[in-house]
């Protein structure tokens, strides 16, 4: 028997998308059928395309897939992929190793031990964070899991600059600073998606590791992978990142969720009836 592929995703603005982040640009008509992924607070929150929903069905057959997300367990949960449910998922970015929805506490244990060793506690960032964010731009703030901050913010107002240089001074006491979207995540550096996948990949024997991600907080990721893909939206490709190894989309929005899952089918082997890939240069 052949050893299992691991395809370890992002999901928000990567494979799934709310209503704001669906970035079609054709007319009306000729938009995609979309499927309701996510429901919060009784109304519809996240989708996929339809075409998008039967390529994950068969992803799920063909491989050992991931969800892995910044998300925390609870916001994971609100979640529903089509196909089966995924044995494996990482939330927390890292944090938190779900094996069949249970946390696996060796990892967290693992996790918190290498935080509280090389990074500054999270209540010293917190204040930070807050005390240098303005009233005028700041919506919410909030703690995720007891692992890392994040600020709710007005896009529009933030001020050139910001982010940079929080980011600097959290750089001195081992955390990263990464914008997305509407939010301002302030992240431990051991918190990392990259290393939680490595230990799925080690647990199941991966022969190879497929990965997608939009965001800096996938960078440790898209680096682990024998192969990944990133949309043509988001952090990464708004500083034109890249890596050997990773392909970039011209897709973007929900049609690059799409791209994506057809790119992970594309490398496990034939389509079938599923649609051509069309043509994926890499970076």
């Amino acid at each position: 028997m052949s050893a299992p592929t691991v395809v370890a995703s992002d999901l928000d603005r990567t494979l799934i998308y709310s209503a704001g982040a669906l970035g079609l640009t054709v007319p009306d008509r000729l938009a995609p059928r979309l499927l309701c992924v996510e429901v919060y607070e009784g109304k519809p929150l996240s989708y996929v395309t339809e075409d998008a929903a039967a390529l994950l069905v068969e992803l799920a057959e063909r491989a050992v897939f991931v969800p892995t997300t910044t998300r925390t367990r609870e916001q994971y949960g609100r979640v529903r992929l089509p196909g089966a449910e995924p044995a494996y998922a990482i939330c927390a970015n890292g944090g938190h190793l779900l094996v069949d929805g249970v946390s696996d506490p060796e990892w967290s244990a693992r996790v918190a031990a290498r935080i509280e060793g090389e990074c500054a506690p999270l209540g010293e960032v917190r204040e930070r964070m807050v005390a240098a964010a303005d009233p005028a731009w700041l919506l919410k703030e909030r703690v995720a899991e007891d692992l890392f901050a994040y600020l709710v913010v007005d896009r529009g107002l933030l001020p050139e600059g910001w982010v940079k240089e929080l980011g600097e001074w959290a750089d001195g006491v081992g955390w990263g600073v990464s914008l997305q979207g509407r939010k301002v995540y302030a992240v431990p550096k051991p918190l990392t998606k990259g290393a939680a996948v490595e230990e799925v990949a080690r647990r199941v024997g991966a022969g190879r590791v497929l990965g997608a991600g939009d965001s800096l907080l996938d960078v440790d990721l898209l680096r682990v992978v024998d192969r990944g893909w990133r949309p043509g939206h988001g952090e990464l490709a708004d500083v034109g990142w890249h890596a050997d190894g990773v392909t970039v989309l011209e897709e973007r929005g929900v049609l690059a969720g799409e791209a994506i899952v057809r790119g992970f089918l594309g490398d496990l082997g034939d389509l079938g009836d599923l649609g051509d890939l069309g043509d994926l240069g890499e970076a």
